[in-house]
């Protein structure tokens, strides 16, 4: 696979190391890369060293043999995680190590899978890794994900080119994308987060009861638990330290917090196809009442989607709510990249499943009882699908009743220096 410049890989492994994971004089690094990411995971290894990394531990992974183990394996087998995995992936989060993701999926290496066998090895994965996934969505390490194009990928968001220039194309929009066209890709993201910044302070001081939506296919009310907290772009460890500070996800352009798990009511439909294992679930909507879904139907992958909601009771509930103005570049790019990282930053989204505890005041340090007494989800899943676009109209209630603008067609209709 033909590689960018590298001074392009370069930049781009400093904004991963830099404004992603934070890495620090001393830290283990581990990263999950595809084998087709070779040279730049080599690249951002060298950095991490140069950094002063303790240790530099890959994990690799090829799509090719992903496909081969669900075709021929049983679903005994698949349903098995061997201990050392998840040994592996707890050792590094003790340590305090830095995790970073190099995400290269092809949209459709399942697809004509068995969708019991995909849904059997998805629930045995997430709950072998419950515990380092924990960590993760506690912000006790940090953690960060980024994207490089494969040729079934690329080949996918441009149909019509050939392999070599589908990959060339998609290179030039995740540069683009991710600033990594700028000069310095690490101040552009410095300015960026400040503006994600002010938007979440608005938002947590405004304290919303809930929000109200309203688009076509979407009528839905998402009450918010009580001390509720919005996130989005940089942020510290659970730690209290402020000085590490990361980037979960390079792009970002959401601010989010949790829904309650009891108090989402009506109907919300799909803007954008949802990428789940392999598979892509298009054109689908669920009904809400009392937090729990109550009916769906989806076009393409309605199976897929039947044994995403059965992975537990936790995954017919949401976890996250998230808002991005449709003036993200991602949404401006006019594509859909069939890829949750990208698709859910050029729109409005809601996440089934797992909600993050720090999203509520205090729930970092809560158990789960208290975590569900305030309104917070639990799964062995978290899902992310997309329901934005620039029809959507949002209104944020105060606790005396008043409703308020948030959003309109799609954009933001209120002013974060208020």
């Amino acid at each position: 696979m033909k590689f960018p410049s590298q001074e392009k890989l370069e930049k781009y492994a400093d904004l991963a190391l830099k404004t992603g994971v934070n890495l620090q004089k001393g830290q283990k690094l581990m990263i999950n890369s595809p084998i087709e990411g070779a040279e730049f995971t080599r690249v951002i290894a060298q950095k991490a060293y140069e950094m002063e990394a303790e240790d530099v531990h890959i994990n690799w992974t090829d799509d090719a043999l992903t496909r081969m183990k669900y075709e021929y394996g049983g679903q005994e087998t698949l349903s098995e995680v061997p201990g050392w995995q998840q040994q592996q992936y707890t050792y590094f989060a003790k340590e305090g190590a830095a995790i970073l993701s190099v995400m290269a999926n092809d949209p459709d290496l399942l697809k004509g899978m068995d969708a019991g066998k995909v849904a059997a090895a998805n629930k045995a994965r997430a709950e072998a890794m419950s515990e380092f996934r924990q960590h993760i969505m506690s912000d006790r390490i940090q953690w960060s994900i980024v994207s490089i194009p494969i040729p079934a990928w690329a080949q996918k968001i441009f149909p019509n080119e050939s392999s070599e220039k589908a990959v060339d194309k998609l290179w030039d929009q995740i540069f683009k994308i991710v600033r990594v066209d700028q000069e310095d890709p690490v101040a552009a993201w410095e300015e960026h987060n400040k503006t994600l910044l002010k938007a979440r302070r608005y938002l947590n001081k405004k304290q919303y009861s809930k929000l109200v939506y309203k688009a076509p296919g979407t009528n839905l009310e998402v009450e918010l638990p009580k001390d509720h907290i919005w996130k989005g772009g940089r942020r510290p460890l659970a730690t209290g330290n402020e000085d590490i500070q990361f980037n979960p996800n390079i792009p970002t352009e959401e601010v989010f917090t949790a829904p309650h798990k009891y108090g989402v009511y009506g109907k919300v439909s799909s803007t954008k196809p949802l990428n789940y294992g392999g598979n892509l679930i298009e054109n689908f909507s669920l009904t809400f009442e009392g937090g729990k879904v109550v009916d769906f139907n989806a076009e393409e992958g309605a199976e897929t989607m039947k044994h995403l909601l059965e992975t537990d009771e936790g995954s017919q509930r949401l976890g996250e709510l998230a808002l991005v103005p449709h003036e993200s570049p991602i949404s401006q790019s006019g594509l859909i990249f069939y890829n949750t990282l990208f698709d859910e930053n050029a729109s409005c989204h809601l996440a089934l499943g797992k909600a993050y505890p720090n999203n509520v005041s205090g729930g970092s340090d809560m158990s789960g009882d208290a975590l569900d007494q305030n309104g917070i989800n639990d799964s062995l899943s978290h899902v992310d699908f997309m329901m934005g676009s620039a029809e959507l109209d949002i209104d944020g209630v105060l606790e005396d009743g008043t409703q308020e603008p948030v959003m309109r067609n799609g954009s933001w209709a209120i002013s974060f220096n208020e």
